[in-house]
Formats: C-alpha cells, structure tokens, sequence
C-alpha cells in the first residue's frame, strides 16, 4: 500500500468512527450523560482532524497531477505522461530499435527476443530481456495481460501515425491505463524523434547526441547528391522476400532513403502505397541499374535464373544484399538503423563522394548507436555482400 492510499484508508476509518455529528455543549444540553459527552468530544475532535488529513489528501493529489506531464504525440494526440519514466515498451520493432539506441536500461523487454547470432552485435545486458511480441503493425502478437504483466511507465510506437494507428493507441491506452505515443516514423523526423523522447524518459543528453549524429550524416550525404544531375543517379530496385517480388512504392518507409541516398526507385512511377507485390514481368521492364535484396537465397539464385539474368544490374554485378545484425540496414524494420544503411548506399552509388571507408564508418556507427566496440572479423562479415559483386 502506498502513502496515499494508507491516508485515505485512515480517513474512511475515522469517518466510520465518527457518525455521531453532535458536538460537546450541544451533546450536554441534549441531556446526555459525562462518558456519552467524552465519546462526542473525542468524535468532534477525530472529526477536525479527518478534515486536516483530507486537505493533506486533496494536496497530495494535486501534486501529482502537477508532476505530470501532457505530451502531444506524432498524430496530435494529447497524453498525460508520468514525471518519471523508468520502464518503457516499444509497441513494434522500430521503436524498440530506437528505445535500445537511446536507453537500452530503460527497456522492459524486446518485441522480438534476439537471435543467437544478433546477441554478438548487442550490448550484453540486454540478451536476456524478455520477448513479448508486438502491439502494431503484420503479424501482432502482444496482447493486453502481457503488457500489464511488464509494468511499463509508457508504451512508444514509432512509424505511421494514420488513423489505424491511432486507434490502436486509444484502445491499448484505455484498456491497459497506460500512456502510448505515437511517433513519426519518416527518416527525416529522426533528429527531432530523438529529441523528443529523450526529454520524455529523462535521456535529454543522450538523445542530442544521437540527433546530432542524425543531422550531420543527413546533411553531408543531402549536400554531396545535390551535385549529382537527376539523369545519371542509378534506377534502384529493392527485393524483399525468398523471389525479390515484393517492394516499396512511392512514398513508403521501407524505400524512402533510396531517393535519399541519391537513386530513383523504379517502383515509385506507379501510385503511392507501402509495400507491395509485383511480377517478375514488371520488374524485367524497369531493368534496374542496381538491385538491393534483404534475402540471400534470392541473391544466390538470380544470378542462375533466366528470368533475371537478363536485367542490366544482374548482368554487370551490381546486386547488394542488405547487412541484417543486429537490425537492417535498409528496413526491416524501417526505424533508425537505416541511419547506417543511408551512407552505405550513398557509397555504394557515389563512391568518389564518399571516401571514408565503409568499415571505419560502420564501426563509429556500432559504437555509438549498439553499444558494441566490432571486432575486424564482424566488420568483414557484415559487409561481406553488401559491397561485393553478386555471387
């Protein structure tokens, strides 16, 4: 029991000991004998003392309203967030990439639990954390007894904020009584995303630092493409699944930092949308100058299949796979690690722009961002296909 409910238990047993609302000369007047008039002036006197406790009560709560905080989330919603945030949950895996980056201690589990060969590439205090599925987005699997049995001070979702998600939010909120914000996931919002929940959950320093980082990387990779004419910037493909036939279409998270990095994305002509499905017939008639490819089994095996060895960027080795430890670097998910992924891509399009080396980059990266000091050999393996011709 805390403070305050003990307060309030104790005015409700003095209000039960004190029904008789007589007080002292009034209980004599009315005849009533010597111990009955004590048993009054003592009620009386409990009486004036069960007023002093609930002013006590009543400034008690108004100090905790004071501590809390309103906050105006990604779709304009108005939260009531704690004065002190110690245990936060990410409602999806962009959010808990961007909770681990920020705080890993503030963290009450993950939406996935690790795979053994991501732990190497994750700070050690944070291998064991619980794995309590996900509250948004394909395939959720978090429930309301699970995120109560967790105790989170506040849930944090990072991505879309269209009404769907809002909705979510509201319904989570209201089941659970716990504070859930929504977070602009576009890559161009990370600076200030930081910023914002940082101050939220007490990481104000912290979160600087990371937006600083944001912000430089950002600008250095805007400023060098700039000079590169629309006309040369490489028609970009990205394959997503076993077959590559899934993508992003125009204005979706998980392709936006191509445009970013300096390409076109030959799937963004059509109408706007998220990702999507497409045929092997659509693809051979954009003919990609580059290909970049989440799964390795698709990467292995275009090389082998007529239907794609035809495409221009099969034919001259310009097939990327993506780096996935411990998250990737393109989507998947589509959160702050694409941070990494953005100056890959930009190097792997304008190398002359871009002459630090990969690996040196990727290491300040890990550092910073995962917590880890990468040894030459991870180095070596997570950028083993993504620079190289395809194999």
């Amino acid at each position: 029991m805390t403070g305050l409910e003990w307060l309030i238990e104790m005015i409700g047993a003095i209000r039960r000991c004190t029904h008789l609302h007589l007080l002292p000369s009034k209980a004599i007047s009315a005849g009533i004998t010597a111990p009955e008039a004590t048993i009054a002036t003592m009620r009386y006197a409990l009486r004036r003392i069960a007023v002093v406790l609930i002013a006590i009560v009543i400034g008690c709560l108004a100090g905790l309203t004071a501590a809390a905080r309103p906050f105006v989330d990604g779709a304009g919603r108005t939260v009531v967030i704690p004065e002190r945030v110690t245990r936060v949950l990410a409602a999806g895996p962009p959010a808990s990439v961007l909770l681990y980056t920020l705080a890993p201690g503030r963290m009450v589990g993950w939406v996935r639990a690790p795979r053994p060969e991501e732990k190497p590439f994750l700070a050690p205090e944070t291998h064991g954390l619980p794995g309590y599925g996900r509250l948004t987005g394909r395939g959720n699997t978090a429930n309301v007894e699970a995120v109560l049995a967790l105790k989170p001070d506040l849930i944090v979702d990072v991505g879309s904020t269209a009404p769907t998600f809002v909705s979510l939010a509201d319904r989570v909120q209201e089941q659970t009584g716990i504070p859930y914000i929504l977070l602009d996931g576009a890559f161009a919002k990370i600076p200030e995303t930081y910023r914002k929940l940082g101050e939220l959950i007490g990481e104000p320093g912290r979160a600087a630092e990371l937006a600083a980082y944001a912000e430089t990387t950002m600008a250095e990779i805007a400023k060098a493409v700039a000079t590169v004419p629309e006309v040369d910037r490489p028609r970009v493909y990205y394959g997503r699944g076993p077959r590559g036939l899934e993508t992003g279409l125009a204005g979706s998270l998980n392709t936006e930092i191509l445009e970013i990095a300096g390409a076109r994305n030959v799937a963004a002509s059509g109408a706007a949308g998220g990702l999507a499905a497409v045929s092997p017939e659509q693809v051979l008639g954009w003919n990609p100058d580059v290909i970049i490819t989440l799964d390795p089994s698709f990467r292995r095996a275009m090389a082998a299949d007529p239907l794609w060895s035809g495409i221009k960027a099969v034919r001259e080795g310009r097939v990327y796979q993506t780096p996935t430890l411990p998250f990737g670097w393109f989507d998947s998910p589509p959160g702050v690690n694409r941070l990494i992924g953005l100056r890959w891509l930009a190097g792997l399009f304008y190398p002359s722009l871009f002459k630090q080396p990969l690996g040196e980059t990727t290491r300040e990266f890990y550092r910073r961002f995962y917590h880890v000091e990468l040894t030459p050999q991870q180095v070596e393996e997570l950028l083993r296909d993504a620079t190289g011709e395809a194999r």
